[in-house]
């Protein structure tokens, strides 16, 4: 005759295999949590918050040549008052008869380049000037202006908004400066002041 087991110790041998079980499964999990610790931290610190924490410099936002042709010189400099006597010589624009102190920079080149605009902005003036020749303004962010003199073939008109980099006209000639052949007149104006644009490219706008 076969001995059957009491219904209080089937009852406990079914709550011991349970808690067995259920201890499996939450050791299981602090496992394979602990396994793969690494990786969760890894990925916590994916892309989008990186990005969200170091800033992003846009190239829009720095002041550019108002050419991209690497072959263009200057050959009228920015007249400097705390430069020696010679370099100020060459800073000078002489215009029937009258010496007149160069409040831009001359770029030159044999053949026509393109100019473009130094920064986004919007084209405020444009004129044709019998002693400049054609004349483009545009303003721009943070108190600056730039104009482009002695320039042909214009392609934007005023209220135009414009990128950094775009090309607005080429280089042309002009009645003020004949001798100086083809070449881009050209000033920048900082909080209303001409300043040497030779000082001011590849900087930022929040640098000014």
């Amino acid at each position: 005759m076969k001995r059957q087991l009491k219904k209080s110790v089937v009852y406990a041998l079914y709550g011991i295999s349970f808690m067995l079980l259920v201890g499996g499964v939450v050791l299981l999990g602090i496992i394979t949590r602990k396994s793969g610790s690494e990786k969760y931290s890894y990925v916590s610190k994916g892309i989008l918050d990186y990005e969200s924490k170091v800033p992003v410099v846009s190239v829009a936002d720095k002041i550019i040549r108002p050419y991209t042709d690497t072959e263009v010189n200057i050959v009228k400099s920015f007249y400097d008052y705390q430069s020696e006597a010679k370099e100020q010589e060459n800073s000078l624009i002489y215009y029937e008869g009258t010496y007149i102190q160069s409040s831009g920079v001359s770029y030159s080149k044999e053949n026509a380049f393109d100019v473009v605009a130094i920064l986004d902005g919007k084209v405020v003036e444009v004129k044709v000037d019998e002693t400049l020749g054609n004349v483009i303004t545009i303003e721009h962010e943070n108190g600056i202006t730039s104009v482009y003199q002695s320039i042909s073939d214009i392609t934007v008109k005023q209220n135009d908004e414009v990128t950094s980099g775009q090309i607005i006209a080429k280089s042309a000639t002009s009645n003020i400066s004949t001798e100086l052949g083809n070449h881009l007149y050209f000033e920048l104006i900082v909080n209303g002041l001409c300043v040497n644009p030779e000082n001011y490219y590849d900087k930022s706008v929040n640098e000014l």
